[in-house]
């Protein structure tokens, strides 16, 4: 797993497989949040085997897929919910962590200046300048 932080309570990541998710808890890790669709591309697991893992790990487990680009209002809304009500640390992961990086920029828009909300995402390997207007 290549994760990396965002903030303190949420850390994501590019594709998670069934078996991290024991390595996930042991390192911590508390709830997990997915933001990839099924079936994006061959060979990916499936977000049941996933949920799967993470409740026998005894880790809350929320599902927010997100195609491509095509985020709602309503997708960053079900996000930001779920960043306040899960256990802290969050792993959260898509297919690169951009879509995940992406819903956590957008659900601190009015909570933290759009110039921290860059700058963490960035510390993280992710650029979200391009949502600079909406921050």
């Amino acid at each position: 797993m290549n994760i990396r932080p965002l903030e303190d309570r949420l850390h994501v990541s590019p594709q998670i497989q069934p078996e991290d998710v024991p390595t996930a808890a042991a390192q911590g890790y508390r709830a997990i949040i997915s933001n990839r669709p099924d079936a994006e591309e061959p060979g990916q697991p499936m977000t049941e085997d996933i949920r799967a893992a993470a409740e026998a790990a005894g880790l809350p487990f929320v599902h927010i897929p997100i195609r491509g680009g095509a985020m709602t209002p309503d997708d960053v809304a079900r996000f930001k919910a779920a960043l306040a009500d899960l256990p802290h640390p969050i792993l959260g992961y898509c297919r690169s962590g951009t879509r995940t990086t992406y819903l956590w920029a957008l659900s601190q828009a009015g909570e933290r200046p759009a110039e921290e909300i860059i700058t963490l995402a960035a510390q993280a390997g992710y650029d979200v300048s391009p949502l600079a207007s909406r921050l």
